[in-house]
């Protein structure tokens, strides 16, 4: 069957100014009420989080490149091939697939009898778990389907909320990483961090990394494993770790282990194995603290990527070049997009921040 890989072109990393975004911070959820003593003197937990954190680094920061725009263009295995109204329409490998973009706000520029000819169409209209917010007008389709990155096979997946097993636009990420991997000449250790089904896990195995693959949740990493047999890729040294990723960094510092190479993809929130709490930011200024005390004495990159909409890169940017102050390299911030196949437009994604030792 047709790869579904999203390509990373370099001609496309390119500088240009992404949008602005402004939004309202959310306010926070009513807690137990209590004595106004008592509620004065314990800290809000951004605040608790802040007052963990060292000093600010002392010596010169690194050098910026800024803004950084990575594009992933249409290809033979993944293509946006449209998007507009509050949604996207999709092709990985022989499926075409409608699914909610808040970003796009444009209207769609294909006429709607191709929006129609679709395979799988994400509802939410349901509260069911799996496939059942899905619907699929040609022929029902099973869970999971054959899928390639780059020659790596792995399986798609109808999931319950929304997302179908890999974000394509990361492929700029993985050739980056990859290529780093391979010009190093000396053994490479990678940390992937919030690692989901295991795609980039599986690119720097490939390349000749020892991995570490830690996710909060037991059955994104029992995807992960299945991906690594369907692409027949067992032999590899990866680490399938069920953890939260902030107590795994904290472990490996105490412990004197360390990585040439970082992957971070924190979600805005989410939970850890044993209810912790994550909220990218209030917990992602230790996290990314903790993550340079664990590079090796001979570093090669740390990457961040943030799908928040509440941030800008400008944000991260900041907060990963404070960090790194005397470390040398260069900090490179910017968004992640795709660009679409009808129109030419971007497909604004995520956004990026990552240090590179050269």
């Amino acid at each position: 069957m047709a790869e579904a890989r999203a390509t990373y072109n370099p001609e496309h990393d390119r500088v240009n100014a992404p949008r602005k975004q402004r939004h309202k911070d959310r306010p926070s959820g009513k807690g137990e009420r209590k004595p106004p003593q008592a509620r004065a003197q314990e800290p809000a937990p951004a605040e608790a989080a802040r007052r963990e954190l060292p000093p600010r680094k002392q010596g010169k920061l690194p050098a910026e490149r800024l803004p950084v725009i990575l594009e992933v263009e249409p290809n033979e295995d993944y293509a946006l091939l449209d998007s507009g109204d509050g949604r996207k329409l999709e092709r990985y490998g022989p499926y075409r697939i409608v699914r909610p973009e808040g970003q796009a706000i444009w209207r769609p520029a294909l006429p709607d009898r191709e929006w129609e000819n679709v395979d799988a169409i994400f509802t939410g209209d349901t509260d069911e778990e799996g496939m059942g917010r899905w619907r699929f007008p040609k022929a029902p389709l099973g869970e999971t389907w054959p899928m390639q990155h780059d020659r790596i096979d792995y399986l798609g997946r109808f999931t319950s909320f929304r997302h179908v097993g890999v974000f394509p636009e990361q492929a700029s990420h993985w050739r980056h990483m990859e290529e780093m991997i391979q010009s190093a000449n000396r053994p490479v250790r990678v940390l992937n961090l919030f690692g989901y089904t295991g795609l980039a896990s599986l690119v720097a195995a490939r390349a000749g990394a020892e991995v570490t693959h830690i996710d909060a949740s037991k059955k994104a990493v029992g995807w992960a494993r299945e991906n690594q047999d369907m692409a027949r890729l067992s032999g590899k040294p990866i680490r399938w770790i069920v953890e939260d990723a902030m107590k795994f960094a904290e472990r490996e510092a105490r412990r004197g282990n360390g990585y040439e190479i970082v992957l971070l993809d924190p979600p805005a929130f989410g939970r850890g194995p044993k209810g912790e709490v994550w909220q990218l930011f209030e917990h992602l200024p230790m996290l990314v603290e903790t993550c340079r005390t664990i590079l090796s004495d001979r570093p090669l990159a740390l990457v961040l990527t943030a799908y928040s909409i509440r941030s800008s890169f400008f944000s991260i940017h900041g907060l990963v070049r404070d960090i790194f102050a005397g470390m040398g390299g260069t900090v490179e911030s910017g968004e992640l997009v795709i660009r679409e196949a009808s129109a030419g437009r971007a497909l604004s994604t995520s956004l990026f921040s990552r240090w590179v030792a050269k």
